[in-house]
């Protein structure tokens, strides 16, 4: 009887096993599908535009332009739906006197082809590749957002942007998932590691992290590692009541978003709080 329990459970687990290794895109990527002739509605002036990939792939972008622009901001997005709803977060960034570009990865939107991580990078650095040759590279902000953040960490190791902004990031996709599959053995079956915490190590520009600090989705302690891994290029911000899919909701954000998009105003504030600690 013992040996039939033991024999089931083993056959149980296998079986998990191979679920999540052959089903783990439809657990981490909710994409939602658009026809190629969908036509984007903006409040804001827009150019849509198309990357015919080596391998036949196709990646569906949209560029957002202001008048006498100080820069563009690459955004990478996070794991669901696809840029037209995504595309309404351009508003923080144009406000502020910046273009805006975003991309669907592969499956999401009118983006088509296989996906795997090393085609997340090598679609995004070809993409940047072509935005540098848009803007000088002084004039790329890279901004990732929940599972955009460790493909933006990925492609600013391998550039020289201006700057890089985290929003609600992950120590690394191994981490994270261990959380809810500590019983699978993830290292072995897992096929996208994203190791935000190696790639940052090799940033070179300031880096700035805003996380929400009930974040429940990805832990605001999360953020506090990456940031230890390189405190003299990293400047962390919580939002105290700020959870996974809402910090845009709180004035927190749009204060600290204005600050780091003019690195002087930050320099200065952050200037006067480390005057008025106790320990200055």
């Amino acid at each position: 009887m013992w040996w039939n329990l033991l024999l089931y459970g083993a056959i149980f687990y296998a079986a998990l096993c191979i679920i999540f290794y052959f089903a783990q895109d439809y657990f981490f990527f909710r994409p939602e599908i658009l026809p190629t002739t969908f036509t984007y509605k903006y409040a804001f002036p827009f150019e849509e535009v198309n990357f015919e990939m080596e391998d036949g792939g196709t990646i569906n972008g949209i560029h957002f332009k202001v008048p006498n622009s100080k820069g563009v901001v690459f955004y990478f997005k996070g794991n669901s739906r696809s840029i037209k709803g995504w595309g309404k977060f351009a508003k923080d960034f144009v406000s502020k006197g910046y273009d805006f570009f975003m991309v669907d990865y592969r499956g999401f939107g009118k983006s088509r082809g296989r996906r795997t991580e090393s085609i997340l990078y090598n679609d995004s650095q070809h993409v940047y590749k072509w935005l540098s040759d848009q803007y000088p590279e002084e004039k790329i902000l890279i901004y990732g957002r929940s599972l955009g953040s460790g493909i933006a960490t990925r492609i600013a190791s391998w550039n020289k942007p201006q700057m890089l902004i985290l929003d609600s990031p992950y120590y690394s996709f191994y981490d994270q998932i261990r959380r809810y599959g500590f019983l699978l053995p993830i290292r072995w079956l897992l096929r996208y590691q994203i190791r935000t915490d190696q790639f940052i190590k090799k940033v070179n520009c300031p880096i700035f992290i805003i996380h929400g600090k009930k974040d429940v989705l990805i832990p605001f302690k999360h953020s506090e590692m990456l940031q230890r891994l390189v405190p003299q290029n990293c400047h962390l911000f919580g939002i105290e009541a700020g959870g996974h899919n809402n910090l845009p909701g709180f004035a927190e954000y749009h204060d600290m978003l204005y600050d780091i998009l003019n690195e002087e105003a930050l320099h200065a504030r952050l200037t006067a709080e480390k005057n008025q600690s106790p320990a200055a």
